[in-house]
Parts: structure tokens; C-alpha cells; sequence
């Protein structure tokens, strides 16, 4: 069973910088816009960033210029590079991505587990 796994998360001190990945745990046909969300405890999650199969980005207003989101359609990996780094990005980044494991397979939405930012001195 394919699943989307995201890496990099860790601690780090305000106004440093971390960069996460997200790719397929097993081989897979295609993989179409990748997204990232992030996710608070007890909040809602939210939309971060995202990116096209055609490589059109966009970040949420709030992460926009410290957080840049780019993919290698080569790898099937979605990166999310985050620089200057608050208190308030603290959270889970999740990776979602609509799929096709097999040329003419269904395409369904995955979703990975999430991996943890924590920004703190």
C-alpha cells in the first residue's frame, strides 16, 4: 500500500530554517498537485502551500515570503523549504497529493502522517 511520507520536521530556534520532504513510500505511475497543510492542536488544519504538476506554486499569506514550495516531478517529491521560522509555525505539516499507482489506475488523494515543527528558544 502506497503512502505518502513526509521528513525533515525537528526542533529549531526562532528565524532558523528547516526544509521538508514528501514523497511515495513505494513506486507509483504519476502524482498531481502536491499540497502542504499544517496542522495545530484543536485548530482547524491549514492550507500552507501548494504546487502543480506544471510547477505553479502558491504559499498561504501568512508563511509568504520565509516559506517557498517546489517539487522534482522526476522524484515525485514535494519539498517546502521554511526560513525565519516563528513560534506560530509550530505544527504538524502534512503533505497531500492525488496519485495513480499504475498507468490507467484509478487517482485517488493521499494523505501522509504528518511530520513535526516545533519553533522554539
Amino acid at each position: 500500500q502506497v503512502q505518502l511520507v513526509e521528513s525533515g520536521g525537528g526542533l529549531v530556534q526562532p528565524g532558523g530554517s528547516l526544509r521538508l520532504s514528501c514523497a511515495p513510500s513505494a513506486p507509483i505511475y504519476n502524482i498531481y498537485d502536491m499540497t502542504w497543510y499544517r496542522q495545530i492542536a484543536g485548530k482547524q488544519r491549514e492550507l500552507v502551500a501548494g504546487v502543480t504538476y506544471g510547477g505553479i506554486s502558491n504559499v498561504a499569506d501568512s508563511v509568504k515570503g520565509r516559506f517557498t514550495v517546489s517539487r522534482d516531478n522526476a522524484k515525485h517529491t514535494l519539498y517546502l523549504q521554511m526560513n525565519d521560522l516563528k513560534p506560530e509555525d509550530t505544527a504538524v505539516y502534512i503533505c497531500s497529493a492525488p496519485l495513480a499507482t499504475e498507468q490507467g489506475g484509478f487517482i485517488y488523494t493521499y494523505w501522509g502522517q504528518g511530520t513535526q515543527v516545533t519553533v522554539s528558544s
